[in-house]
């Protein structure tokens, strides 16, 4: 950058003392002056939009961030609403905000150039572990009623434990808490808040888990898109709460944690019961078990009372159970008579339906019947019987005319071939020096191939 020889800094001499005003503004016109329009390419996070419609954010990259304001006249030439997260190319002047002493870019327009790198890993993590299933509601633990002991992941000088330690106080002050200090930023947070899950199950000591820390932008909160620590929470036995940032932030554990509390202070009142309100909840159940006994002793008061005038005289309830007898035992006798009766006419009628209807002259005609039946089945039976016998006896010796063996009792013999075992029918099948297994009517025996005609 060239300075003419009118810049506003030739006007101060060597060891002169100036106001903090004068020196601010001398800086501001030489940053306007010298940066009248620029051109910046970075990414955005820190996104605020007061009442007033202008736009305050943070322009950042690997190394340096640089703080702009888009006011509300400008923003009508804006093609699309920017998130955090977006890398976006600025257009616009540099400013120095005299209250702060923060210069500034006063942006007139903006173009788009891509997602973040932050917030594109974001995407591609939170991608990757909710395909494993890592953000699954089924996996999702209870928390406990009434915990006997908070393990509490933070930083032990932020805002964040002040806030939870106030609401867990004023709540319920007899839970104990462990504090388990670790760092909530930066490129060591990662692996201190991973170890301290894994000794906070290692420990057993704590029914519940909670991490928090207060909000910030998205590299400020980075170290909770921890693959590493999201495993370890996945993998947690106790419940794991979440408590990262403001409601607005999301961040890889938010996703994998048993529960998410927008604030610390909501994570305290979600673990924490109110000691207060159970105290009430139990004087209810006291009061209604109260009622409840009253209502009972009442109920069998009662009934005693009516049991008792019904037995101040029990000689008069015996004649009414007297009477009662009599007059049942008088009416069984004649149902009974009536009964017998009744009976007695029916049996009556059916021996005199069944002496006309008598099947004995059928049943003795059957029985001839039967007697003819048996003759002829028995005469059939004999006549098939020799029929079979003699088809049998021939068949038999049709047998014994072609069996193998009478055959070789005649004097002829089967010839195999060895090892083969295949039977000879040809000397065609046979060569000097083959083995032979020959077989008789009255036994076998090996011999040896000499000649063949």
């Amino acid at each position: 950058m060239i300075f003419t020889t009118d810049s506003p800094l030739t006007s101060f001499q060597a060891g002169s003392v100036q106001s903090v005003t004068e020196i601010t503004r001398s800086i501001k016109l030489l940053l306007e002056n010298g940066f009248s329009f620029i051109a910046v390419r970075g990414e955005v996070s820190n996104i605020r939009k007061p009442y007033s419609g202008h736009i305050y954010f943070t322009l950042k990259d690997e190394s340096s961030q640089l703080k702009g304001v888009f006011f509300k006249t400008q923003q009508r030439y804006l093609a699309k609403e920017f998130v955090n997260g977006d890398i976006i190319i600025c257009r616009g002047r540099i400013s120095l905000y005299e209250p702060r002493g923060e210069y500034q870019i006063i942006v007139d327009s903006i173009d788009f150039a891509g997602e973040g790198d932050l917030q594109l890993a974001f995407e591609r993590l939170k991608e990757k572990l909710d395909g494993e299933g890592l953000f699954s509601s089924e996996h999702k633990k209870s928390l406990p009623f009434l915990p006997r002991s908070i393990a509490l992941i933070t930083s032990p000088t932020g805002a964040a434990v002040h806030d939870f330690l106030t609401i867990a106080q004023s709540r319920f002050a007899s839970i104990p808490l462990e504090i388990y200090p670790v760092r909530v930023q930066g490129e060591e947070a990662a692996q201190e808040i991973t170890s301290a899950v894994l000794e906070a199950n290692h420990r057993k000591t704590s029914d519940v888990i909670v991490i928090c820390r207060g909000g910030g932008s998205i590299e400020d909160l980075w170290p909770f898109n921890n693959e590493a620590l999201a495993r370890s929470v996945y993998q947690s036995a106790l419940p794991v709460v979440s408590a990262i940032g403001h409601e607005i932030d999301f961040t890889i554990l938010d996703f994998v944690a048993d529960l998410r509390a927008p604030t610390p202070s909501a994570a305290a009142e979600m673990v924490v019961p109110s000691r207060n309100d159970l105290k009430a909840a139990i004087g209810q159940m006291r009061k209604k078990l109260a009622e409840a006994m009253n209502q009972s002793i009442k109920e069998h008061r009662y009934t005693v009372s009516l049991q008792e005038r019904l037995l101040k005289d029990p000689t008069a309830l015996l004649q009414n159970l007297r009477l009662r007898i009599d007059q049942l035992q008088i009416s069984l006798v004649q149902s009974l008579k009536n009964l017998f009766s009744q009976r007695a006419q029916q049996l009556k009628q059916h021996t005199h339906t069944l002496e006309i209807h008598s099947p004995q002259h059928t049943i003795t005609d059957r029985k001839n019947r039967l007697i003819l039946l048996r003759k002829s089945i028995i005469n059939s039976f004999q006549h098939t019987i020799h029929l079979n016998l003699a088809i049998t006896n021939n068949t038999v010796s049709l047998l014994s005319a072609v069996n193998p063996n009478s055959v070789l009792q005649r004097g002829y013999s089967i010839v195999y071939t060895e090892p083969s075992r295949k039977i000879v029918r040809s000397s065609k099948q046979i060569s000097a020096g083959d083995a032979l297994h020959i077989i008789t009517g009255s036994g076998t025996f090996n011999s040896q191939v000499t000649e063949t005609e």
